[in-house]
């Protein structure tokens, strides 16, 4: 089943105004699974309850928000999350959000339908649903990202970047780590490689280990021997580089967003 494109278009204007003005780029994922909202409107204007209320909260809240919206078959709920360690500091406020009822054509509802859309950036995710998905892991489906370019000694390469994914894994899945672990370990003279992983907040501890150790396990698959890679789920996301990507960077460190023309985009789905 197909999320309407509309709108899963208006999901992305969401998320697009949670990130600082000066910083427009495009998402580097997104996933509509679902029926189309066509005809609903009761659960269109929960939707348009539930993202006004993130973007408002996730802007003024730590970078973390969830809201619910609706009653019976019409319940929405929803996560907005731009972490203020991994994320540089906002230089605008949030542009407010276009209603979804403008994309919205008439048509009969099913009270049976079922809506999803998470949208993704470098710097923040948003995500709704009308099943209550709060603090739960969620690997179904991920969008993995990865670089063109190989590094050279495969082997060595592959198991230095399991020891950094391995100590940042760790240290996101600790109790009070607000389910982030950020990593730096020394490859060669000339070359370091650089780990994250991350849990959207309202995991628990275990939660979120379970979460990463999946998105890890992936890595050998996808990922190999390349320069980079990273693996994007609604509820974790795990990655590694050999340049710096996360904040605070160096001021003659290059910038962290993802150039799109040097990774190849994998959709996955269990």
């Amino acid at each position: 089943m197909a999320f309407s494109s509309k709108a899963c278009r208006c999901l992305v204007l969401m998320s697009f105004a949670l990130l600082p003005l000066s910083m427009a780029m495009d998402s580097i994922g997104s996933y509509c699974s679902g029926n189309s909202l066509a005809g609903n409107s009761k659960a269109v204007a929960s939707i348009n309850s539930v993202l006004t209320d993130l973007v408002a909260k996730g802007s003024t809240g730590g970078g973390f928000a969830t809201s619910s919206a609706g009653k019976a078959n019409n319940v929405i709920y929803g996560l907005a999350a731009m972490p203020r360690r991994t994320s540089p500091p906002a230089t605008a406020r949030p542009a407010s959000p276009p209603p979804p009822t403008r994309s919205s054509p008439a048509a009969t509802t099913n009270p049976t339908q079922e809506y999803g859309i998470y949208a993704k950036y470098d710097y923040c995710f948003m995500r709704f649903e009308n099943e209550n998905f709060i603090g739960q892991t969620d690997t179904d489906a991920g969008v993995i990202l990865v670089n063109v370019q190989a590094m050279d000694n495969s082997k060595a390469f592959q198991k230095a970047v399991g020891k950094v994914m391995g100590k940042a894994t760790s240290q996101a899945s600790q109790a009070g780590s607000g389910g982030l672990g950020r990593t730096k370990d020394q490859y060669t003279p000339f070359i370091n490689i650089y780990g994250l992983a991350q849990c959207t907040q309202d995991l628990s501890p275990l939660a979120c280990a379970q979460c990463l150790s999946t998105a890890v396990s992936r890595f050998g698959q996808y990922c190999g021997a390349q320069q980079g890679c990273q693996i994007n789920y609604s509820s974790c996301r795990v990655r590694y580089e050999i340049y710096p990507f996360y904040f605070p960077l160096a001021t003659s460190a290059r910038s962290a967003t993802t150039d799109m023309t040097k990774y190849t985009k994998i959709v996955v789905h269990r």
